[in-house]
């Protein structure tokens, strides 16, 4: 638990450092939230590590608050790797911010939903790719989001101190478009390898993943085609990114809070 909580201080710094930057004229102290944030991430690491790889005969502890603390690592690294060249220095505090609240969550409520990997290889794929889609799809969800917010303030007369950070309009939704196609991608693969690997898809603890995972895949298909043919861009975009982001959640982790953080509760 000790561990937990340095590495949500340390990325609640790493957000306090770029945030506090943002209103400053040299901007956020770049190097000293770097340094924060990879203390954060090397012990995420060592938790997610501990957490779910309890032991080979047991399998590993793929409980929701592990699967989302993974999953945060996965995007918080992406992020980090990505600020170098993409204009994405607004999405970090909220990014770094989720996955250290995640990571105190995980060890205040602790919770186990074991599964042997390693006897079912195929398995591996199907979640690395679901896992993998899933990231990349949150972040195309944070890029609509910061694509939304430039909308709004290059609508409004008074710029603020934050308006000088933010980054060009084309490039963000560029940006979003990228992701948006690789991750439907992953998407599209995690489905066939489930549909190939798996024999319960449609069984009735499967069957709500499934179904708000194909609307979502539905609904990221239709928005590639749309502005692939017809130049589809703004609001519809937005929303419907962020609409697919929402069911893919509802599709990984909510009939799984409701097992394993409430009823436990």
């Amino acid at each position: 638990m000790l561990m937990d909580a340095i590495c949500f201080v340390f990325y609640m710094l790493a957000s306090g450092v770029i945030v506090t930057g943002m209103f400053q004229e040299k901007g956020p102290n770049k190097l000293a939230a770097i340094i924060c944030v990879l203390i954060a991430m090397g012990l995420h690491i060592a938790i997610l590590r501990s957490g779910i790889l309890i032991a080979p005969e047991m399998g590993q502890n793929m409980s929701m608050l592990n699967v989302a603390s993974l999953v945060g690592w996965i995007i918080s690294v992406t992020m980090l790797v990505a600020s170098v060249k993409l204009p994405n220095t607004i999405l970090l505090p909220v990014v770094y911010s989720f996955t250290g609240l995640i990571v105190l969550l995980s060890g205040l409520i602790p919770s186990a939903h074991l599964i042997q990997i390693n006897v079912h290889p195929n398995l591996l794929i199907h979640i690395s790719l679901a896992l993998f889609a899933y990231a990349c799809l949150a972040i195309a969800s944070l890029y609509a989001v910061q694509l939304s917010y430039i909308n709004f303030r290059l609508k409004e007369k008074n710029a603020s101190l934050l308006h000088s950070s933010l980054p060009p309009l084309m490039a963000v939704e560029n940006i979003l478009f990228k992701l948006l196609l690789v991750g439907t991608v992953l998407l599209t693969l995690s489905l066939v390898s489930g549909f190939m690997f798996l024999d319960n898809m449609f069984a009735k603890e499967q069957a709500h993943k499934t179904i708000l995972s194909l609307l979502a895949w539905g609904l990221y298909t239709v928005v590639l085609i749309g502005h692939s043919l017809f130049g589809w861009r703004g609001k519809p975009v937005i929303w419907s990114t962020v609409v697919g982001g929402v069911l893919l959640t509802l599709a990984y982790f909510g009939s799984r809070f409701v097992r394993e953080v409430i009823l436990n509760a």
